[in-house]
């Protein structure tokens, strides 16, 4: 596998130098205005190198990042918190990101760049990985160096990605069949296990080099119906497993969901890693579960957990643990608070968004293709300033069409606004903005025939449908989407504007739902697609949220 550094034929994808965490950004101000059209979006300036100074030191607030970042699993190195979590079909995958406050939390690098080289993420010949490529990961430090784990139906493989600098992100790839579900990595003893499972906890050593299972090695279950602590009745078995050695005591912990019930937090212990096992609920709040435990230096221990927030994803949280008669106890009186008792300038999703004046070259860590991209039709160089897309092929429809460039949307409310140059598209192009994903929604500009059209399509229901078409008789357009996430509405609107300063909504508002097929949180997207022959393109001169985001990045690196 090639480094980190570089990413496909033209982008290079490079960890954020030491750029403080604290960020004048709080995004879940309850008086956040974006509700008008013509709300100012963040000017070129907000994209560079400068972090303004923000207000006065607040406790720490729920959710900690308000955006989607699923099945984390998080580790300290020192004073330095670091987090694995998933994308699934997203490239590059498996996001790594560096706190030390756990509250404020920055991209460091991914830990892939291609998980599997297969029609299925490559959107071709009708395929797709939607909802699937890599799942929960397990991050572990041991002897020196980081390791990253995930398991793959796409790819049919458990991955194990080492590196001795998880700043630089230069990771060595190992993988081998089976795909072991929800596994948590595990060392002891000159020893590496998972343990893995749904329902039934399985322990099982593997060989040192991560080549596979170990022949003649530990493989049993230690576990059985792990989620029957938490009742008979169980929709979802007991899964998502973090396994922790804390003061000679193993404690394995899971998730489950009870039939009319929520997400739940169950721990099990043991003196011994193969059991015999106890356990009881830890916590039954609000849906949060499935993530792991973590100390601080001054020994007090937190869970970084998620919950499912409707169309904006699974977002995590950050409960407190305390310790009685040697089990961990989450939450304050078994509730998930809303504050901490954590001083920080809680930048929310500041640090894993970005907008982008595209004039660098390479692209923020923030964005990630949908599926692997195809290198050769899309370019930073082609003309500087710009981001080209260009159509390498003919697709029936947005979700097959490749080289659809997303970050993610984030609450309480989102917009984003994008300039476009349409001048080169062909007949039966398509392109825009997006909010993507099963019930798509987008505003794009479609070339049929001789003539352009603004244009909004929505998927809310299950064929995708035209509600808004404007003639659009100039070569350059403005367009914006908003997501407004408060209480879960999670509705959506677009708009265009001729001039960047007049903005005009366009089609109905879409109702945004969150589905399994998908499996993610909506994301803004930049796309191109051909329906009828391949060779057009459209250049897009920026992408910038409201309300203003400020980029942080470090000093360019070298090749």
């Amino acid at each position: 596998m090639k480094s980190k550094g570089c990413v496909g034929a033209r982008i290079c994808f490079r960890p954020l130098f030491c750029v403080p965490t604290v960020i004048a950004l709080l995004l879940s101000l309850a008086g956040c205005e974006i509700d008008r059209a013509g709300d100012p979006v963040s000017a070129q300036g907000d994209t560079h190198n400068t972090v303004e100074v923000g207000p006065r030191f607040v406790k720490a607030r729920n959710p900690i990042i308000w955006a989607d970042v699923p099945d984390v699993s998080v580790i300290r190195v020192g004073d330095t918190y670091y987090m694995s979590s998933t994308t699934m079909h997203m490239s590059p995958g498996l996001p790594i990101m560096k706190s030390h406050d756990l509250v404020n939390w920055t991209l460091v690098g991914y830990a892939y760049d291609t998980l599997v080289d297969n029609d299925r993420m490559n959107l071709d010949r009708g395929h797709n990985a939607y909802g699937k490529g890599s799942w929960a990961s397990s991050l572990r430090f041991h002897d020196g160096n980081f390791y990253v784990s995930t398991f793959s139906a796409t790819s049919g493989k458990t991955h194990v990605y080492t590196t001795a600098d998880i700043d630089s992100g230069h990771w060595r790839e190992a993988a081998f069949a089976p795909a072991l579900h929800d596994h948590s990595l595990f060392f002891e003893d000159g020893h590496v296990y998972m343990v893995y499972g749904s329902g039934d906890i399985h322990l099982v050593e593997l060989e040192p080099d991560f080549s596979g299972i170990k022949a003649g090695g530990i493989n049993r279950v230690i576990v059985p119906d792990a989620g029957k602590v938490a009742g008979t009745d169980i929709m979802l078995p007991a899964e998502g497993s973090q396994l922790y050695k804390i003061d000679g005591r193993y404690y394995l912990m899971n998730i489950v969901w009870p039939r009319n019930g929520m997400r739940t937090v169950v721990i099990h212990r043991a003196d011994k890693l193969t059991g015999p096992y106890e356990g009881r609920v830890a916590l039954q709040d609000e849906g949060v579960a499935q993530g792991g435990l973590i100390s601080t230096p001054a020994g007090d221990w937190y869970a970084l957990l998620f919950g499912d927030r409707g169309a904006v994803g699974r977002i995590p949280y950050l409960v407190p643990v305390t310790w009685r008669e040697g089990w961990p106890v989450l939450g304050a009186v078994g509730r998930v608070p809303g504050t901490l008792d954590i001083p920080v300038q809680n930048a929310n999703a500041a640090g894993i968004v970005a907008s982008d004046e595209f004039d660098r070259p390479q692209l923020p860590l923030a964005w990630q293709w949908n599926h692997n991209p195809d290198n050769r039709h899309w370019s930073l160089s082609e003309r500087p300033g710009f981001l080209r897309l260009s159509n390498g092929r003919v697709d029936r429809d947005f979700l097959h069409s490749r080289n659809t460039l997303t970050q993610r949307t984030f609450g309480p409310q989102s917009a984003a606004s994008i300039r476009l140059d349409v001048s080169a598209m062909r007949p039966g192009d398509v392109a825009g903005l997006s909010l993507l994903q099963k019930h798509y929604g987008y505003v794009a500009v479609r070339r049929e025939g001789g003539e352009r059209f603004v244009v909004m399509v929505s998927a809310e229901g299950e064929v995708a449908r035209e509600l808004g078409r404007v003639p659009l008789g100039q070569d350059t357009i403005f367009l914006r989407a908003r997501a407004d996430f408060r209480e879960r509405k999670d509705t959506a609107r677009f708009f265009y504007s001729l001039d960047g300063n007049e903005w005009l909504a366009i089609g109905a508002p879409l109702q945004m739902r969150y589905t399994l097929p998908h499996f993610m949180g909506y994301r803004f997207g930049l796309f191109n697609f051909a329906t009828r022959e391949p060779g057009g393109q459209v250049d897009f001169d920026y992408f910038r949220l409201a309300p203003p985001v400020p980029f942080q990045r470090g000093p360019a690196l070298s090749q």
